[in-house]
């Protein structure tokens, strides 16, 4: 079963073209924007009920927000819209313009060339060994009964499986406090940039500006750090980093180190952030349900035969990973995404305009009662393949679709499944002092402060 399988609903007769409707709320100066600092999470799910594309106003621009899962395919699979808009544009600051996550056109696609065979079914078997290192190790850390704090245990685990699978690096745990930490601020900083775009202001010295700038430039200087660190030895191992350090550009000459910079980057913090948080978000719901916990336990003992899991065993943990697909369902790290009209275009039944900027929340639509039964309920078994095809076509992409579907999908879930199948055999959870898993919204999506305490069966 794949969360793409069930079919779209389609229209026969297309109505007159119009222009959405404005949604309310909108006040002077900021427009939108407001709503969108204050509760974006509800503001975004509660658009759908105002028609199935709305306009909306953040600051002096004109947005259109997507609100159905019909819609939300059709704009990632239109050549007329391409990654731009609000959220690309607060992430250029971290991402930079050179690498494949923000790249357009012919550079996307020679970027996609050089990356994809690092994420092929048949390398992925490849990077077992270490995955189940590093899940095993991250159990072996704990002790039971004492509180973990799941921010930086998850961040490290999930940056310490991407360098040494992507990059080979043996990197120390302090990058992956760094790294958790400077992502912390960043991604804060860069949502609101992008809900209140007020530029100017952003450049003077407060606080929270210059708290910003340093954790950039931290993150900048870690990922100079990998690159000089594998020029200097000679190595050429076969790994992705290697594949970029030998790329040619379209005339066959050496791609330049900014590009070189901006695809490791793209390559490490948004893997790690994504993953990091989806990693948060199970912690969460094992220790929310222990019945799902317990059913997972089983699954892996009757898989395994009580011995230590492995990469091998990951296809066979069915229930393990509708566990981890209804995590990401209800709780999903890219919450908010957006694209801009290259051409005057049609949209659905709406005329959309060149330069136009889209916006459109996974989380408001993997969570809408139109597609789903008992909607807000955590249910694994919703993904049982006799179920799922009751799910409309696109509102469960978490991966996306089209041309800019993540050349990692098999790669994540390999390791969502490994770490899950792999604390779940070991320990239960239960909330510790000072838990507080709250979501912090940003460009991603984590629990506030989310700390547990492991439990042995």
């Amino acid at each position: 079963m794949t969360v793409e399988s069930v079919q779209p609903e389609t229209s026969a007769v297309r109505p007159e073209l119009r222009e959405p409707p404005l949604a309310g709320g909108a006040v002077p100066v900021f427009g939108h924007g407001l709503q969108l600092v204050r509760d974006p999470l509800d503001f975004m799910s509660s658009l759908r009920s105002h028609g199935d594309m709305v306009r909306l106003r953040l600051g002096p621009k004109t947005v259109y927000a997507v609100t159905t899962p019909e819609l939300t395919g059709a704009l990632a699979l239109s050549p007329d819209f391409k990654i731009d808009g609000p959220v690309w544009e607060s992430l250029e600051g971290l991402l930079g313009k050179e690498g494949v996550a923000t790249a357009n056109g012919p550079r996307h696609r020679r970027q996609r060339r050089t990356i994809q065979p690092a994420f092929r079914m048949d390398a992925i078997p490849n990077y077992g060994p270490v995955m189940e290192e590093e899940a095993h190790a991250l159990t072996e850390r704990w002790r039971p009964g004492e509180p973990i704090d799941c921010t930086s245990e998850s961040f490290r685990v999930a940056v310490r499986m991407a360098a040494r699978c992507l990059l080979r690096g043996d990197f120390m745990d302090e990058r992956a406090e760094r790294l958790s930490t400077d992502l912390a601020t960043v991604f804060r900083g860069m949502y609101r940039r992008m809900v209140v775009p007020l530029g100017p202001l952003y450049k003077l010295p407060f606080p929270a500006n210059r708290e910003f700038n340093r954790a950039l430039a931290d993150l900048h200087l870690l990922v100079d750090e990998i690159v000089a660190e594998r020029r200097a030895s000679g190595q050429k191992p076969d790994d992705l980093l290697t594949a970029l350090l030998e790329a040619k550009d379209d005339n066959g000459e050496a791609i330049g180190e900014q590009e070189i910079h901006d695809q490791v980057v793209a390559i490490i913090t948004p893997g790690a952030e994504t993953i990091a948080s989806t990693i948060m978000w199970l912690l969460q719901a094992l220790a929310q349900h222990p019945e799902h916990a317990e059913k997972v336990r089983a699954e892996v003992e009757s898989v395994t035969g009580g011995q230590p899991v492995g990469f091998e065993h990951v296809r066979s943990l069915r229930h393990t990973n509708n566990v981890i697909l209804e995590a990401i369902r209800l709780r999903p790290a890219v919450w908010i995404l957006t694209r801009r009209a290259t051409a005057d275009t049609v949209l659905g039944e709406y005329r959309i305009p060149a330069g136009a900027d889209i916006i459109y929340s996974p989380y408001a639509i993997q969570r809408d009662a139109r597609s789903y039964d008992r909607h807000l309920d955590f249910d694994p078994d919703r993904w049982l393949p006799e179920r799922a095809k009751e799910v409309p076509k696109y509102a469960m992409s978490p991966f996306s679709v089209g041309n800019r579907k993540c050349p990692s999908d098999h790669f994540s879930m390999a390791q969502l499944s490994l770490i899950t199948a792999a604390i779940t055999a070991k320990y239960r959870f239960e909330p510790a002092d000072g838990n507080d898993d709250r979501v912090r919204v940003g460009i991603t999506l984590r629990p506030d402060n989310l700390r547990l305490r492991p439990l042995p069966w």
